[in-house]
């Protein structure tokens, strides 16, 4: 586990200079929807106190900001993701800190909206993740992931495995400076894909009420999970 955890923190402290331009890049511009699509079911508000664990250079949290949100705190452990997130948040309220899903340094009870994009999958200990987001959750919150998955179609995980596996690496490579860590991220979600069932995982931790939405053909699913 420290193995990965160590591992996850030295690719995207590598790759967090040209993270947001491959994001937009690879997935033409799709990711922005996905995320608003994800906090509109959601249903985020001026009100609402949020948590944006494996936070990155901060996309999910800017969205929700426009969304409304006032209060947002940033959680992720590599340190230049934060780094580039402070500089394109100084307007929203709130903190980013350098912590594991696995260990939110937060009182218990606080947030009424964690959200994880595309970083379970990253986790050391997935149970222990959810383990953590029920705790810090207050009654009747909610933990929204997104995150990417195989499609059930023929043709189309067909055709997204072969982009993932030969064409995402190249060009993420290439632009990045960081081929390996293009290749991991392919390896990544296929392998939590066969593994890992979240809906399973997150009933485990307590959550009572599990919703899931599924993207873009499958590519990509959301899954809203309420304390």
């Amino acid at each position: 586990m420290e193995d990965k955890k160590n591992k996850v923190r030295n690719i995207f402290d590598s790759i967090a200079f040209r993270y947001d331009f491959l994001n937009h890049l690879l997935s033409f511009g799709t990711d922005f929807y996905w995320r608003n699509k994800a906090l509109k079911f959601t249903g985020v508000n001026k009100n609402s106190i949020l948590l944006d664990v494996a936070c990155g250079t901060g996309d999910f949290a800017i969205a929700a900001k426009n969304m409304g949100v006032n209060k947002i705190f940033g959680a992720d452990f590599s340190f230049n993701m934060l780094k580039l997130f402070n500089q394109k948040s100084e307007w929203i309220k709130g903190r980013n800190v350098q912590m594991v899903a696995e260990n939110i340094s937060i009182k218990n009870n606080s947030v009424t909206n964690i959200t994880v994009a595309f970083g379970v999958r990253n986790f050391y200990n997935i149970q222990d993740g959810f383990n953590s987001f029920f705790s810090v959750l207050k009654e009747n919150g909610k933990a929204t992931i997104l995150e990417f998955r195989l499609p059930t179609n023929p043709l189309f995980k067909f055709l997204y495995k072969f982009y993932f596996k030969n064409i995402l690496p190249v060009i993420g490579g290439i632009i990045s400076g960081d081929k390996e860590a293009y290749k991991y991220l392919p390896r990544s979600v296929e392998e939590f894909d066969e593994k890992i069932n979240l809906p399973e995982l997150l009933r485990n931790s307590g959550f009572k009420k599990i919703e899931q939405h599924s993207l873009t053909f499958g590519i990509v699913q959301v899954i809203i999970a309420t304390k």
